[in-house]
């Protein structure tokens, strides 16, 4: 993409010129939202949409809106993607945070699916977050939308680079019986990053009201005889 094609509208031109229908077969098979037809695929490779987002990371906030406002998910991907980026530059401004986390959070409506959380709530929710109050990581995991509450699990591992777990824990501790599959494998995987002492501590307490899928993800790691006993307890 040329260095000043900047806007939604000229992303777009280029991202549709990139559809396949091979790409979007593989899309159907990997994304159930894709099948049911509740979310639109193009069929573009994710490596191109993830090319296009890095060429396009200059993109203005008003333009990245536009981009969430598309109905394909490919187009949604750039979006948060361009956003995450924008959040990891170490010469982002505190306003330039607030700005993306305040977009995140505004149009999460838009950010609707699985991998779209995924690509950005780190950065730009758990990043802005981590040198203030954190008390909206709580309302996020209260919603009564699943990918609010996936959000709240994955904007925490953001903390987990300072080695703070604190955070993870008492979120993954809110939503042990959440229903939502996603929302279960989110939390599996981050507590498997948190390190084995303090995750065998959480375990412990926890493990009795777990789902089966966050527990499967979380003992992955641990020795055999730690993964039957905590895969017997629930």
């Amino acid at each position: 993409m040329a260095a000043g094609a900047l806007t939604a509208g000229a992303f777009l031109a280029v991202l549709e010129s990139l559809s396949s229908d091979d790409e979007l077969r593989k899309y159907k098979r990997a994304f159930p939202v894709a099948r049911r037809g509740t979310d639109r695929f193009l069929g573009v490779r994710m490596g191109s949409v993830l090319d296009l987002a890095r060429a396009s990371a200059d993109m203005p906030l008003g333009e990245v809106e536009r981009l969430l406002e598309s109905p394909w998910h490919e187009a949604r991907m750039a979006a948060v993607s361009i956003m995450d980026l924008q959040a990891r530059r170490h010469t982002a401004t505190p306003e330039q945070r607030r700005e993306l986390y305040e977009l995140y959070l505004r149009r999460h409506d838009r950010i609707n699916v699985w991998d779209l959380v995924d690509a950005a709530a780190a950065s730009v929710v758990g990043g802005y977050l981590a040198d203030g109050p954190r008390e909206p990581l709580y309302a996020l995991a209260r919603s009564p939308g699943a990918c609010e509450r996936r959000t709240a699990v994955v904007a925490s591992t953001y903390f987990l680079g300072t080695g703070d777990t604190g955070e993870l824990f008492r979120i993954a501790e809110l939503l042990a019986e959440d229903p939502d599959e996603s929302v279960q494998k989110a939390i599996g995987w981050a507590l498997r990053t948190a390190g084995a002492a303090d995750l065998e501590a959480f375990l412990d307490l926890c493990a009795p009201r777990m789902q089966r899928a966050a527990l499967r993800y979380a003992v992955e790691k641990l020795p055999k005889g730690a993964r039957e006993r905590y895969l017997k307890a629930s």
